[in-house]
């Protein structure tokens, strides 16, 4: 078998190195789960609203208020759900970002390149196609927005059910994507649907943020310290006008994400590890609960189509989400002159691509933000999101599966470990130590096959020598002088 090669680095999507494997593997073990709960959630809310019997109690929780009032905090659950919680996933968000820019492969601003590039083209190209539809059938331009974000819990749910034997530089690039498009989704919110703003609220949180920062510096451990001052940042944050997920990302952003000499990880690897189960696995299925909750009806899907608003979210998510990720990757390799890695084909980034349209959290969320004061249409925008996504999902499944095989043999060499060290073969390609012990172990099954061999030769041989033996003592037989029976 020939060895494989080290990663070339003028390659696009080639293999990740050792430390970002490992991490990426953890953090989509994560997802994975948390994107199970995810899909359970959003069929729950389905169910929920959608059953004459339930539907005015699945109403009657989300609109229920708590709160204190006289901090502007009194909120509908559902307003929780998507202010408060959805905060927390910003805030994982936030580090995981940091991370790949100052520790990840995302460091070198050539390997930086090839995902922002994509993730950008993946929300500009659906922008413009919702744009162009809506321009096309008359409709409001305010839903813009709703389709260009990407969902990696869910699209990470859907692989899950799909197979898992999906290459990890494929799997990370869609978690990369993710992550900058949740950054730049997060500045969208910022800038297009900030209406007013009270400066006295925003200067507070500021503080607060500054406040955050020197004792980051400084070295002051215990979630005690951090908790209160992060909750009373989020509410000046939300009192501002500003949306209060800001305030989480920003704090993400702000944890350390290099390791010193004398530690393990990080400390923003360290929150992340804690705080990511209660994202993925708590925050983002309670806001999916409380968000994906609305009646479906063959009137209501029929409308999806029929309004200019939802059409272009649906083309969004379907057409713009492939089409700008996928033009995105290949602009970035045609004019840097990078290859596709030898091992993948321009189809995988198509099927990736294509699974990006899963638009759920953060295109639910905008949707929201965009047509504020028109239940109606924030409710159709809802449907389309969710068919959008049930489209990109099923388009994404038929793609993957027709590669599936590849990419089982894909997964099968990135994990074998023949020296049994706890670290892939592929890994240890130039490491002279690792080539010795091979050469030990075949000279040890050489060894154990050349004894095998020897003892069947002397099986084979005490048998041929018994049957010769059987032979010569048979009594009787025809002979030439005696004609008598054997």
């Amino acid at each position: 078998m020939t060895a494989p090669r080290t990663p070339n680095p003028r390659n696009v999507l080639g293999r990740l190195s050792l430390p970002e494997r490992n991490y990426v593997a953890e953090a989509l073990r994560t997802e994975t789960v948390g994107g199970v709960l995810l899909l359970v959630a959003a069929v729950t809310a389905l169910v929920w609203a959608n059953v004459p019997a339930l539907h005015d109690s699945y109403e009657s929780v989300s609109d229920f208020h708590l709160g204190p009032a006289a901090l502007g905090l009194h909120l509908s659950v559902a307003h929780w759900a998507a202010d408060g919680l959805l905060a927390v996933f910003f805030f994982v968000a936030g580090i995981e970002l940091k991370r790949e820019l100052v520790a990840g492969d995302l460091k070198d601003p050539r390997a930086a390149a090839l995902p922002v590039v994509a993730a950008l083209c993946g929300m500009a190209v659906p922008a413009l196609v919702y744009t162009l539809t809506s321009l096309t059938g008359s409709g409001s331009l305010a839903g813009w927005a709703v389709p260009t974000a990407t969902d990696i819990a869910f699209a990470l749910a859907v692989l899950a059910v799909i197979g898992t034997s999906l290459p990890s530089a494929l799997r990370a690039f869609l978690l990369t994507l993710a992550v900058v498009d949740d950054l730049f989704a997060i500045l969208i919110i910022a800038v297009f649907f900030t209406d007013t703003i009270d400066f006295a609220a925003l200067a507070g949180a500021v503080a607060g943020l500054a406040v955050f920062w020197v004792l980051l510096r400084k070295g002051v451990r215990g979630w005690y310290v951090y908790l209160p001052l992060a909750l009373v940042i989020w509410a000046l944050m939300y009192n501002s006008g500003v949306h209060a997920t800001i305030a989480g990302v920003a704090m993400g952003l702000m944890l350390r994400c290099t390791k010193r000499e004398d530690e393990e990880r990080s400390p923003g690897e360290r929150i992340e590890h804690l705080v990511r189960p209660l994202s993925a696995g708590l925050a983002v299925p309670l806001f999916a609960l409380f968000s994906a909750g609305v009646t479906i009806s063959g009137h209501a899907l029929a409308d999806v189509f029929g309004r200019p608003e939802t059409l272009g979210i649906v083309l969004g998510l379907v057409v713009g989400k492939t089409v700008g990720i996928f033009g995105g990757t290949w602009l970035t390799a045609r004019f840097t002159r990078a290859s596709l890695s030898e091992d993948l084909a321009w189809a995988d980034v198509f099927a990736v691509a294509s699974l990006a349209g899963i638009g759920f959290t953060v295109s639910l969320l905008i949707g929201e933000l965009a047509f504020e004061g028109d239940p109606v249409l924030t409710d159709e925008a809802k449907a389309a999101v969710l068919l959008g996504s049930l489209i990109a999902a099923s388009l994404a499944t038929v793609l993957l599966k027709l590669r599936n095989a590849k990419y089982r043999r894909m997964c099968e060499n990135e994990e074998r470990d023949e020296d049994l060290d706890g670290i892939p073969d592929v890994y240890e390609q130039d490491d002279p130590s690792y080539h010795l012990r091979m050469a030990d172990i075949h000279d040890g099954k050489a060894a154990e096959h050349r004894r095998i061999a020897e003892e069947i030769t002397r099986r084979l041989a005490r048998e041929d020598d018994a049957a010769r033996h059987g032979l010569a003592e048979v009594p009787g037989g025809a002979g030439e002088d005696d004609d008598r029976p054997a």
